[in-house]
């Protein structure tokens, strides 16, 4: 257990932070999921708002810090690579 002050702010802010990393890399999560279900259902035009959504949100996410640059841009890659995929579905099939 930390015995100095600053420590123990220290620990007092870290308790802090870790509650909104979580709940942040959270909602991210939950934005992907649901993004996955509309792309499972074939639905190209609310599939592209929802990855507007998370692709903000991700932005967000790792200009803080709760997650790494590079993690974030590397999901939405794969995001977009899975929306491009069923925008070109409805063409290759007619």
């Amino acid at each position: 257990m930390a015995h100095s002050l600053s420590a123990k702010k220290r620990v007092r802010q870290n308790a802090k932070r870790r509650v909104m990393n979580r709940a942040k890399r959270s909602q991210v999560k939950t934005l992907v999921k649901r993004f996955e279900t509309t792309v499972g259902e074939g639905d190209a035009k609310a599939a592209a708002e929802q990855f507007h959504v998370i692709a903000k949100k991700l932005d967000k996410v790792a200009n803080t810090s709760t997650m790494h640059k590079k993690t974030a841009a590397r999901k939405k890659s794969r995001l977009a690579k899975r929306l491009n995929a069923l925008k070109a579905k409805p063409v290759a099939s007619a």
